[in-house]
């Protein structure tokens, strides 16, 4: 009974060691020595032989006390009839085998008793049964238990005790409930045992342990220092039971170190520091009087509170670092390795290795401790080095060699780290470590992951002979970070095959490669089993949710997840905000959710100021922009150049240019490439064309790469105003740059020369692309149809086809386009019907747009309406501006069908100039000039500005812009000759004015008049001014007229000379007297 007591208050809680999670201190079981794994005898490269031994609290002298106070157990008087052989040998029995600790040891001594006539020996039995326990054998022991014909409360506390140790604490309970009903009296090891099982079990077990504090209560028991320490390990482990173990603590009379010890391990493992310290200063006033003086375990759970305060945490550790000292025990090992683990958790790294390094012993956990903190801190090869440094001095364990593999994943070269992992993947296998202990291959697993040699973590896990979870997670989590996410969500499918629940950061994983995948039903359905395994209440896989849900365009469920957490972090706000954001028909709802984030209290970090910044792009809201800058100053991160490149995009959308200049301006040094891009782009957007260039220019001069993103923008920019030249200029930079083999930038440099007319060009150089993508094709396919080449165009189509690549909404779109200005009407229907039947795409209201311009072109107002009716959507402004469109063309002959589209769309949109343009020229082509008359009234009376049509023509001397009738230009006689002269070769050659383009109610001299001086006729004859055999350039802001389109093909063979038209819907190449359009525009 004796040696059963000695065993409970070894197994006391207020033992502490280094925890391996976090490198503190934890409770501590006499069942559990605080040993290395022993290596096998031929692993003498990175281990050393050690034989640690048990360190016993210090307080022995209670202890003894204790046992002092108790009957001392004897050994049984021998039975009368035991001959002087047989004392012999039961004293041999009950000596050689008390200590007992292996199976061989067991089966010998039942053997023993059996063969000797001792079945019946309550002493021997009962010892034979703490041997059963030593080994795990809780199966034999409990049938010996059952056999046994007479048992005592010795008995019962060994078997009990047995459970407990070996994680069986409901069998604990159980066999101290029929202990209970069998009359026995419970000891004090009994009552330990079954608290401790009650511990274990957590709130489950609580109000069972609630009853055997009754019970103590009624005993002589219920003042014993020893047993209220239990009770407040048994209660402060029980979740929500911190008062009751409070309780139990003051109702201590006089309390000891191990008492004051107990409480603080409780507040601290409950996370609650400021109670912690609290009671650690009443230990220290009311210890006073008893010369009570906190150790290495008080200072052990204080290092641990003070790691969990993330603001007064380091001042804490600090003041505690100063005490220990004082107290002289910071030479002690456990005290060392927790201060080492809490300084390197605030990233006090050097500070935590001159602790490591003042240490006088140090142990493996130690040394762990301060590699764990380096990894963290992103510094593998520095954590490789105390390894090497330490090897030779501690003794290695295989949880050292665990985290040796986690620090090869942050060495800056992942290539040297990943050879320095297969060097110890090659150690462990001749060593005989790697089956010694899962957690070496998991840690394999993770290294080649974020390593990037995924198929070697798969090659670890496939010969790994026993798994855990963590295996699989490591695996799942592998996958996904290395793109591979229809594998991670096929071995998500395998673990539920498997004998393992997924935890919550199997789902995690498993979510994120469904996001990736937009998968999005997948993702529903892990969604539904996280609800079912109640992990939906997890913040981390909730943020998952956010994340899918967001990815995928799901914003209504992106919410509902949203709301029904709840637990929020700065993830979760972050995600929601991100998420609305990132949608333009939820951007204000965005801007909201940001304001609720503040006024809740949560700190705000970069995500969420470059998610709101743009969220407030996207409005072009610059005062909002200006309050969301003024917040980034408050919280000092306007130096952060993520958020000072978030901060130029934002101001360049808002119109906010010279502060975009301002803050480029101060970030000087800081500069990357997404700063230099975003102030071209800002240039860009606000139609400063030069000053892109110029940046660009000066990026080249000072050596600043230039990436693919800065070229496709600039590009894209040359494109959208058809500057040629200098998008040339561009595509020679980006032959210097090296970077003309890009894909992004060659179907960028292919949508440039297609936009700016030179679709040969374009042609050409896509022919030269060594690696072409969706864009490439559609850019050329779109250039085809917008530069009167439908044939071509769809010819390219087929090629593509036939080449493997996929068509898009985005093709189609330049397909049907291509149909739509050749005439192709059956063709254009064919393709349409494609869409659905053939590439499962859903036609969207641009595809339903090029069928409604299709058939206007073609004149079929008729099948326009029908065509309307059948569609799956309402129509919007665009589709209604194209029939109002069709019927402008067709010369009057279907204006009931216009009215009655005009009334809707100036209803939809009745400030639109466009709209009532469209509708007076409708009535002005059928020459019911009275109802042109109100539609302008209409127009003035709306107070809608119609946008003055002009031309412009780019010389080396700049840009020269021409309204109708213009006589601003300083050449202006020389145009008006040129004019006059090029009037009279026309009409020679048989040029007949056609006035029905002059949408004015004038005689027809007038109209003639009018016609000859649109702006686009000026432009071409101030070209003629100028000596050249250059094609001619001319841009114009609206649509064409025929007269001026007929006209232009007199011209071109009369100078001949090219002339390339581009009006507002596509490119006219006029030569020799003919238009690429055919006549069909």
């Amino acid at each position: 009974m004796v040696r059963c007591f000695l065993l409970f208050t070894l197994s006391h809680p207020c033992r502490r060691v280094p925890r391996r999670s976090n490198h503190a201190f934890s409770t501590f079981t006499a069942s559990s020595p605080v040993v290395s794994d022993p290596p096998p005898p031929h692993a003498s490269l990175f281990f050393k032989s050690q034989n640690p031994t048990r360190r016993l609290i210090p307080l022995q002298s209670s202890f003894d006390q204790y046992e002092s106070s108790q009957p001392q157990l004897k050994a049984p008087p021998f039975p009368p009839h035991f001959t002087d052989t047989n004392n012999g040998t039961y004293g041999y029995l009950s000596s050689r085998y008390r200590d007992s600790r292996t199976s061989n040891d067991a089966q010998s001594f039942h053997l023993q008793i059996c063969k000797h006539g001792f079945a019946n020996d309550l002493f021997l039995c009962n010892t034979l049964i703490n041997v059963y326990v030593r080994i795990g054998a809780l199966v034999e022991a409990g049938k010996l238990f059952e056999e046994m014909p007479e048992k005592n409360s010795v008995t019962w506390a060994c078997l009990i005790s047995g459970y407990t140790q070996n994680g069986m604490p409901n069998e604990a309970c159980a066999h101290f409930k029929q202990m209970v009903s069998d009359g026995f009296s419970p000891s004090p090891y009994a009552c330990g045992s079954v608290l401790r099982a009650c511990q274990e079990s957590g709130p489950c077990k609580l109000k069972f342990g609630m009853q055997i504090h009754g019970l103590i209560c009624k005993t002589n028991h219920a003042s014993d220092m020893v047993m209220s320490n239990v009770l407040m390990s048994m209660y402060g482990r029980c979740l929500g039971s911190v008062d009751d173990a409070y309780h139990v603590f003051c109702e201590i009379e006089i309390k000891n170190s191990v008492s004051w010890n107990s409480i603080i391990s409780v507040y601290c493992q409950r996370g609650d520091a400021i109670s912690a310290f609290k009671l650690f200063s009443s230990m220290q006033k009311d210890g006073s009087a008893f010369s009570l003086q906190p150790n290495e375990y008080t200072f052990g759970s204080l290092i641990t509170a003070a790691c969990s305060l993330a603001h007064a945490g380091l001042s804490l550790l600090q003041q505690i670092l100063t005490r220990v000292n004082k107290s002289g025990i910071l030479q002690d090992l456990y005290v060392g390795s927790a201060l080492v683990s809490g300084f390197a958790r605030f990233g006090l790294i050097d500070y935590a290795r001159k602790i490591f390094e003042q240490m006088s012993e140090r142990n493996a956990i130690s040394m762990n401790g301060l590699m764990v903190a380096l990894v963290r801190q992103k510094r593998g090869k520095e954590a490789t080095e105390v390894f090497m440094e330490m090897k030779g001095l501690v003794g290695i364990n295989l949880d050292s060699l665990v985290v040796l593999l986690s620090s090869f994943a942050e060495f800056s070269v992942l290539e040297e780290g990943k050879r320095k992992g297969r060097e110890v993947h090659a150690y462990v296998i001749g060593a005989g470590l790697i089956y010694r202990k899962v957690a070496i291959g998991n840690g394999l697993i993770n290294m080649y992951a974020k390593c990037g040699a995924i198929s070697d973590a798969c090659s670890v896990f496939r010969h790994m002979v026993d798994k855990d979870l963590i295996s699989w997670n490591s695996l799942i989590s592998g996958l996904d970070q290395n793109e591979f996410f229809e594998d991670a969500v096929m071995n998500f499918r395998e673990i539920k095959r498997s004998q393992f629940m997924p935890s919550n950061f199997t789902l995690i994983s498993a979510l994120s490669s469904c996001a990736s995948l937009g998968w999005i039903i997948l993702g529903q359905q892990i969604h539904c089993e996280a609800l079912k395994l109640g992990l939906d209440l997890d913040v981390s896989v909730s943020n998952a949710l956010l994340a899918l849900y967001s990815d995928t365009g799901h914003l209504s469920e992106c919410r509902n997840v949203f709301f029904s957490m709840q637990d929020y972090d700065q993830v979760s706000w972050n995600s929601i905000i991100g998420a609305l954001a990132g949608s333009e028909a939820s951007v204000l709802e965005a801007v909201e959710y940001f304001l609720d984030m503040m006024q809740s209290g949560w700190e705000l970090n970069r995500v969420t100021f470059m998610s709101i910044l743009a969220a407030v792009s996207s409005l072009s809201l610059p005062d909002l922009g200006q309050q969301i800058h003024a917040v980034v100053l408050k919280y000092n991160a306007a130096e952060d150049c993520a958020i000072e490149n978030a901060l130029i995009t934002c101001y360049g959308k808002c119109g906010g240019i010279d502060d975009c200049e301002k803050i480029f301006s101060r970030m000087s040094e800081r500069r990357d490439e997404i700063s230099w891009n975003s102030m071209i782009s800002g240039y860009i957007h606000n139609e400063f064309l030069p000053k892109a260039m110029d940046l660009v220019w000066f990026m080249m001069q000072r050596g600043q790469r230039l990436d693919s993103f800065t070229f496709a923008t600039v590009l894209s920019a040359c494109a959208s105003v058809a500057t040629l030249e200098r998008g040339m200029e561009v595509h020679a930079c980006g032959i210097r740059a090296c970077l003309e083999s890009d894909v992004v930038v060659g179907s960028a440099i292919v949508d440039m020369y297609s936009k700016c007319g030179r679709i040969d060009y374009a042609s050409r150089f896509f022919e030269l692309m060594p690696v072409r993508n969706a864009y490439s094709w559609n850019s050329l396919i779109s250039g085809y149809a917008r530069n009167g080449q439908g044939h071509e165009a769809l010819s390219l189509f087929s090629q593509m086809k036939l080449q493997g690549q996929l068509p898009d909404h985005v093709t189609f779109v330049g397909v049907l386009s291509a149909c739509s200005h050749a005439g192709l009407v059956d063709e254009g229907f064919q393709h349409f019907k494609s869409m659905t039947k053939v590439h499962g795409l859903a036609p969207r209201m641009e595809h339903f747009s090029c069928m409604v311009d299709l058939l206007g072109r073609a004149g079929k107002l008729n099948m326009i309406e029908n065509f309307i009716n059948k569609m799956p959507m309402m129509p919007n402004v665009l589709i209604w501006r194209t029939v109002l469109g069709a019927c402008c063309r067709a010369n009057g002959r279907n204006t009931e069908l216009g009215r009655r589209v005009a009334e809707m769309l100036l209803e939809l949109e009745p400030q639109n100039a466009t709209n009532y343009v469209l509708l007076a020229n409708m009535y002005a082509a059928g020459g019911k000039w009275d109802d042109v008359a109100k539609a302008r009234m209409a127009m003035r009376k709306a107070t809608a500005k119609k946008e003055a049509g002009c031309s412009w023509v780019t010389m080396k001397d700049g840009v020269h812009v021409f309204v109708a009738g213009d006589k601003s230009h300083p050449e202006k006689d020389l145009i008006y000759e040129k004019l006059k002269e090029l009037n009279r070769k026309m009409r020679e050659a048989g040029y007949v004015p056609e006035t029905k383009f002059a949408l004015y109610d004038l005689e027809l001299e007038n109209k003639e008049e009018l016609l000859s001086y649109h702006s686009e006729k000026l432009a071409v004859a101030y070209v003629l001014t100028r000596p050249s055999q250059l094609p001619i350039r001319i841009m114009k802001n609206l649509r064409v007229c025929g007269d001026c389109h007929s006209a232009f093909k007199y011209i071109s063979k009369i100078v001949g000379r090219q002339i390339v038209l581009r009006d507002s819907s596509r490119f006219h190449h006029f030569a020799d007297g003919k238009c690429s359009c055919g006549d069909y525009w």
